[in-house]
């Protein structure tokens, strides 16, 4: 038998295959035991790189003759995803799935048989099969890989029975084994670890900390509120101007997505949504516009996401509360895969709570969901709480998220069968009086909430927070301001300003144009950074367009081209020659092969 490639050799088809020349603090960890012969539990937050974990000493175990990787996944599309990329990158990888023809699976096997494989992807129920584990004992196993593999215990919130019998796996070859997850706390890890048979495992946990994320909490009970509140963060993330991003919103039903899809698609949002009713073309085209930009919002129950990597998300909107710190951590951790800044929003309220418990069961989904609700009450930083979830103390205050900054919103409305008074003289004119002050036109809810007092940032847009009349209206049922303002809408003594998404404002006064004002009530750091991400140069905007092209092409994915950062790097570096390419992280041997005389040249004419 060869002798058993070392760190160094994985290092060199890091920097071959996937372009880059060092690895991240817990990706080294989990590599550094796969290539020592170790078994290791992996714990990544999302968005971490945990797939370059097995990836990487997979294929180096292969090439250096130890046998295929083996990797069992959960989810069809992701498997293809995943396999679709590596061939991408020269990496001799393949899956095996329900959805192929028979034709494709004998082709598959007898590659894996021939040793043509350097990675099969199979789901647990397949690996599950006698006739599968037979086919194993006719080609030796280098590597085993259990992707998501908090589904192997039943507290963890994805339990998938099948995964109980991937243990049967070590029976057949002594390769060792690692099991990946981003959602295990310390309970689920200590029972996949048993699980699984991991033998003295290296237990790799990674920093839960995105500092470029910003979490929040907003206690908003009613379906109409938080359809207004979700409008103002699409708004405020710029998801109406090109270029700017996308965003994921996530519903708990099914009717949910199809609903506050419909409310969004009515003020002028370019949404859909995506459930696991839907046929399977109309998610694959829900997903591929979505990936290509042509959709801006994506309202989905939890079928959307595993495995996903877009790396402009710019928002992540909760619309009803998630059933676990788990789930809402490995959804929410979605947002800002780019490094730029983004925002995790999630709305709660106690008929969340109750949505919750009809639709789970099981073995600690009670726990599961007090977890969920102290997160959504607690006074403490929302990222200290995360980190702490999964078993890292003493992490930091992150300093962004509602907590840190103070601007925690937590407005729950009284059941709306609740008598309403109305407003008496001196408080209307107290509401006129500030309508009058608005430098631009603003939603009801959120000129009532001022009234009341409420310190929101978003507020601050339509300079609610600098009016004199903020908090006039203190203890003021908010539900009788916004009907004294529709009042007021009827009898002309203010006036609706646009037609998607109506707005306040005095009648008789006029506008100043939407970039005057926003240029007027917007940091100039601010401005200059939002112009920054959205603009692209020349040499940006060719190279984006050939990456789109080059997808349309080779029926890829355009990230699976080159992502968004090695435009960014290409851009900032300008390479004049190949060796100067594979400089450039995310390119890799066999892109530069593919694609670089192509860029040097699209380099030259954009100098």
């Amino acid at each position: 038998m060869q002798a058993r490639p070392s760190l160094e050799d994985a290092e060199r088809v890091l920097a071959d295959v996937f372009g880059f020349t060092d690895l991240r603090p817990g990706q080294r960890d989990a590599v550094e035991a796969a290539m020592g012969g170790r078994d290791a539990a992996v714990l990544l937050p999302t968005g971490a790189g945990k797939s370059l974990c097995y990836q990487l000493p997979g294929i180096t175990l292969a090439r250096a003759g130890r046998g295929p990787c083996l990797v069992v996944s959960p989810l069809i599309a992701l498997m293809a995803d995943q396999v679709e990329a590596l061939r991408a990158r020269g990496v001799k990888a393949s899956a095996l799935n329900s959805h192929q023809s028979e034709v494709h699976a004998k082709s598959t096997l007898k590659a894996y048989r021939s040793g043509e494989l350097e990675l099969l992807y199979v789901s647990p129920e397949r690996a599950a099969q006698p006739g599968f584990r037979r086919m194993l004992t006719q080609q030796r196993v280098g590597f085993f890989a259990i992707d998501e593999a908090h589904c192997v215990s039943q507290w963890g919130h994805d339990f998938r029975p099948e995964y109980m019998r991937l243990a049967e796996l070590r029976e057949l070859s002594d390769a060792p084994m690692m099991a990946v997850t981003a959602t295990a706390t310390a309970r689920v890890l200590e029972e996949l670890i048993r699980r699984l048979g991991l033998r003295e495992p290296a237990v790799v946990r990674g920093d839960f900390r995105r500092p470029n994320l910003a979490f929040s909490v907003e206690h908003i009970a009613t379906h109409d509120a938080r359809t207004e509140r979700l409008v103002t963060l699409l708004e405020q993330a710029g998801l109406r101007e090109p270029r700017s991003g996308k965003a994921i919103v996530y519903c708990a039903t099914r009717k949910h997505t199809e609903t506050v899809a419909a409310a969004l698609k009515s003020r002028g949002f370019s949404a859909r949504h995506y459930h696991a009713g839907r046929s399977k073309d109309e998610r694959e085209r829900a997903q591929r516009a979505f990936g290509a930009g042509r959709l801006r919002v994506l309202v989905a129950t939890s079928a959307f996401g595993m495995g996903i990597d877009f790396p402009d998300v710019r928002v992540v909107a909760h619309y009803q509360t998630p059933g676990s710190v788990e789930a809402y951590y490995q959804e929410a951790g979605r947002a800002g895969r780019d490094g730029e800044p983004a925002r995790c929003v999630m709305f709660f309220g106690a008929g969340d709570m109750a949505t919750q418990r009809r639709i789970l069961s099981g073995k600690g989904v009670g726990e599961a969901l007090r977890a969920i609700e102290t997160y959504a009450h607690a006074c403490e930083c929302r990222e200290r709480i995360i980190c702490a979830h999964f078993g890292v103390e003493g992490a930091p205050s992150c300093g962004r998220c509602d907590v840190c900054t103070g601007a925690v919103a937590r407005v729950e409305e009284p059941a709306p069968t609740e008598p309403v008074e109305a407003l008496t003289e001196a408080q209307k004119s107290t509401l006129l009086m500030a309508a009058n002050e608005l430098t631009r036109p603003a939603g009801k809810t959120n000129l009532a909430r001022a009234l009341r007092g409420s310190r929101a940032r978003s507020l601050n847009k339509c300079g609610l927070l600098k009016m004199s009349q903020h908090a006039a209206l203190r203890g003021v049922d908010e539900r009788a301001i916004v009907r004294a303002i529709e009042a007021c809408l009827d009898s002309g003594e203010l006036a609706r300003k646009g037609d998607r998404y109506p707005t306040v404002w005095p009648a008789g006064k006029p506008v100043r144009a939407a970039k005057s004002v926003d240029e007027s009530t917007t940091p100039k750091r601010t401005r200059r950074s939002k112009r920054a991400r959205n603009a692209y140069s020349p040499l940006q905007g060719a190279l984006e367009r050939f990456r789109v092209s080059k997808a349309r092409e080779l029926k890829w994915k355009p990230y699976m081209v080159f992502q968004r950062r090695t435009i960014v790097a290409l851009d900032a570096r300008r390479p004049k020659t190949l060796h100067a390419l594979t400089t450039i992280p995310g390119l890799g041997k066999i892109k530069i092969e593919r694609f670089g005389h192509e860029i040097l040249e699209m380099i030259v004419q954009n100098a």
